[in-house]
């Protein structure tokens, strides 16, 4: 990761873990490190390695994408799990349901402009 790649990271764990409410420490224990190198990660003054990271990512249930800046959507847990289920599926049945989805998610966005 460059600098800037690192801060973002620090950036975002920082703001996902206030905003699941979960503190350093907690973290901290759930990866089985101390509690001041979550500090460090965030600060932006070491980086994880990437079986960390995603440990990380995945106790704050957002995407690895998301914590490096590959992504601006969080993804949600249900949402990644409903992905994976649908990958899973045969390719014509795969481009059925993106097909339907497509066309709620269009229908959603008209519902949104025009009330």
């Amino acid at each position: 990761m460059a600098d800037s790649e690192l801060m973002l990271f620090g950036e975002r764990l920082l703001l996902v873990r206030k905003k699941r409410k979960v503190s350093q420490d907690d973290l901290a224990k759930k990866l089985g490190v101390h509690a001041p190198v979550i500090g460090r990660y965030e600060r932006g003054e070491v980086k994880p390695s990437i079986e960390t990271a995603a440990r990380m990512a995945e106790a704050l249930g957002v995407s690895l994408d998301y914590l490096t800046g590959l992504s601006d959507q969080e993804m949600n847990q249900e949402v990644m799990k409903q992905i994976n289920e649908l990958q899973s599926l045969k390719d014509e049945d795969q481009q059925h349901i993106l097909k339907t989805m497509g066309a709620l998610i269009c229908e959603a966005k008209t519902r949104l402009t025009f009330g």
